[in-house]
């Protein structure tokens, strides 16, 4: 494995022309967000596989790690994904036309509206996890399961700071 990337290189330029500063912070977060970029493209050839797009499998996780009967309302969804309504309820449209969510009214109030996967929206997401499950496992292939966990419980402590800021 290779001693220095190429965030070394452009760290150790940084310290050259400005010893003053602290790069620290810098040759973490430029290791993260190089490796969002690796995770982004992967992501996607994942999904393309399920013939998903990443916003179309952001809304159908949530729906399949739901259980049985495999529904939630849009507010649910809202927390579940972060979007705006009108973000969801464009999203919610196109994926009914696709047949792969189909818009229910709610039991329970009449006036409520559940969101519910189709048999075809379930086979695409679940697709589209084994996949990306493989993928991922890839990306990660040059760390040992203790080396994966360690960096998942430091990543879990930088979110949480992240949160609180």
């Amino acid at each position: 494995m290779p001693s220095h990337d190429e965030v070394d290189r452009i760290v150790a330029a940084w310290e050259r022309e400005r010893p003053e500063l602290d790069f620290t912070p810098l040759q973490v977060l430029s290791r993260v967000t190089r490796l969002a970029r690796k995770l982004e493209r992967a992501r996607k050839a994942a999904f393309a596989t399920a013939r998903l797009e990443p916003w179309e499998f952001d809304v159908l996780a949530p729906l399949r790690r739901s259980g049985s009967p495999y529904q939630l309302s849009p507010k649910e969804l809202l927390s579940l994904t972060g979007v705006s309504s009108g973000t969801m309820s464009n999203r919610i449209d196109r994926l009914v036309e696709r047949s792969l969510v189909e818009r229910r009214i709610d039991p329970r109030d009449g006036r409520g509206v559940l969101v519910v996967i189709t048999p075809e929206g379930r086979s695409r997401v679940d697709a589209a996890i084994e996949r990306l499950l493989v993928a991922e496992a890839d990306l990660l292939e040059g760390l040992s399961r203790s080396d994966q966990e360690r960096v998942a419980s430091l990543l879990r402590k930088l979110s949480h700071s992240f949160d609180s800021a």
